[in-house]
């Protein structure tokens, strides 16, 4: 691992959260159960919501949608929408509701959200997502950030994604997250949307030399904490998503390496030791704890019993009448499992 910054050499000038470091916002993955796991390995790490459609926050479950324990902050929303007046709505709501951040989804390839000109689609219409950001900004004091691409099949320039960029910050944006791929908007799933176009971390670089006054974000395909750092060199920080999720251990090195704070890290037991009274608690009050600890089957990934853990909690779980009588005991195999 490189020499961790100093506290004294972050970007603390910036208004809202540090974003140094952020775990990304993932559908069916990045709940609230996986946020409070998260945050038992991190305390810095920015934590995003699954991305909510402003139809869901305006007319669904509120509670479902905006509900987060207090213990996820620093947590920022991430909203699909292209309606400036829902999205100014959801923006208030974000802020009553304690958000550091709402975020507006301009990155997500999915057909299904295409229809509702969600997503990925928008930086074909970027005067929608102006009017969008405007709203937003009117209607809230907490940052208003932009997640998208580099571009989308068929306006994938250079000089389109400048332009793109150029008049969402005239709107008022500030800050922009950056999926270093285009997004092919028909033939690929999103999935391959995150694997099969290449990656040109490049033209994020390029991106932040040519707005230096932007705080430039770099999202995809990251897995390792040097390399990130690296790109820190130019960049102001990193958003990593699958990793942090099939990996999240690695989680345990960003508060150094990324904020300089060298504070006693959370062992992978002491973090399991950690989550049992939340899981109790879930399951009190009638949870499954499947909603849980589907989350966790990564933590001890690359290490002995990592396979014995995965297959214990995703397939004996579903068998007992006794859930946490199997976590306790499998915790305590797998302190015998890494003590030996």
């Amino acid at each position: 691992m490189s020499t961790p910054l100093s506290p004294v050499a972050l970007n603390l000038t910036r208004p809202g959260p540090s974003r140094r470091f952020c775990v990304a916002p993932m559908m069916d993955w990045s709940d609230r159960h996986y946020r409070f796991f998260a945050r038992l390995i991190s305390r810095h790490a920015l934590l995003y919501t699954e991305m909510v459609t402003t139809g869901a926050v305006l007319h669904g479950d509120r509670e479902r949608f905006l509900g987060y324990s207090p213990e996820e902050q620093p947590l920022a929303l991430q909203l699909g929408g292209s309606n400036a007046g829902e999205l100014a709505q959801c923006a208030r709501l974000a802020e009553q509701a304690g958000y550091a951040e709402v975020n507006l989804n301009v990155g997500c390839p999915s057909d299904r959200v295409q229809n509702n000109l969600i997503g990925a689609c928008l930086m074909g219409h970027p005067g929608l997502v102006v009017d969008g950001v405007k709203a937003m900004l009117d209607a809230c004091t907490i940052p208003v950030t932009v997640k998208h691409r580099i571009g989308i099949n068929g306006r994938d320039s250079y000089e389109q994604l400048l332009d793109f960029v150029g008049q969402v910050h005239d709107a008022g944006c500030q800050t922009f997250i950056v999926h270093a791929r285009i997004a092919i908007l028909e033939g690929l799933s999103p999935k391959e949307n995150r694997e099969i176009p290449p990656l040109r971390y490049e033209v994020v670089h390029q991106l932040k030399k040519d707005f230096p006054q932007l705080e430039i974000i770099l999202n995809g395909g990251l897995t390792d904490l040097d390399q990130m750092q690296q790109h820190m060199q130019t960049l102001d920080g990193v958003m990593v998503g699958r990793e942090a999720y099939h990996n999240p251990y690695l989680l345990a090195g960003v508060d150094q390496a990324f904020y300089g704070d060298d504070a006693p890290v959370r062992s992978r037991i002491e973090v399991l030791q950690a989550l049992r009274p939340y899981i109790a608690a879930h399951t009190d009050q009638g949870g499954s704890m499947h909603h849980v600890t589907r989350h966790i089957l990564g933590l001890f990934q690359g290490l002995p019993g990592a396979r014995h853990f995965r297959r214990r909690l995703s397939t004996e779980i579903h068998r007992t009448e006794q859930p946490l009588a199997l976590y306790d005991e499998v915790v305590e195999d797998m302190v015998g499992r890494v003590r030996g």
